[in-house]
């Protein structure tokens, strides 16, 4: 007899919840832009067969009524970030570029695009913005 894995139901959390160095996030958002980055050149030390055809990248802001935060899209998820759709961001995550905040959701994560949600972007609260100092904390 298969036991059933009881799946954990999610727990959305908002924009301004979100802390540097967190990940497991799932959360409804508003794609408020999104404009695609070139990407790089072939690094010195890759294998060329990597060089064909090189990943697509667009930088995002996304927000609900909390606040705004850069979401970076990869490859497919570009296609899906489209303005004022609204997406389900499942097992999303916190990268820091920069010494600032930005959500990405790698191959554990999934983009849903959803029914249009009944929230107003907060946009002047853009948690991208805030710069964060790696402060190492020595134990005495």
């Amino acid at each position: 007899m298969a036991t059933q894995i009881e799946k954990r139901k999610p727990v959305f959390v908002k924009v301004d919840q979100l802390k540097p160095g967190t990940n497991g996030h799932t959360l409804t958002v508003k794609v408020v832009s999104s404009k695609p980055v070139k990407a790089v050149g072939n690094r010195v030390g890759r294998p060329s067969v990597l060089a064909a055809k090189p990943p697509r990248i667009a930088e995002c802001v996304v927000g609900d009524e909390t606040g705004t935060i850069v979401f970076t899209a990869r490859n497919e998820q570009v296609d899906l970030m489209t303005p004022d759709s609204t997406i389900i961001l499942r097992n999303a995550k916190i990268d820091m570029f920069k010494g600032s905040m930005r959500l990405a959701v790698d191959r554990w994560g999934r983009i849903e695009v959803t029914e249009p949600a009944n929230f107003e972007v907060k946009e002047e609260n853009n948690l991208s913005l805030v710069e964060y100092e790696l402060v190492n904390v020595a134990d005495e």
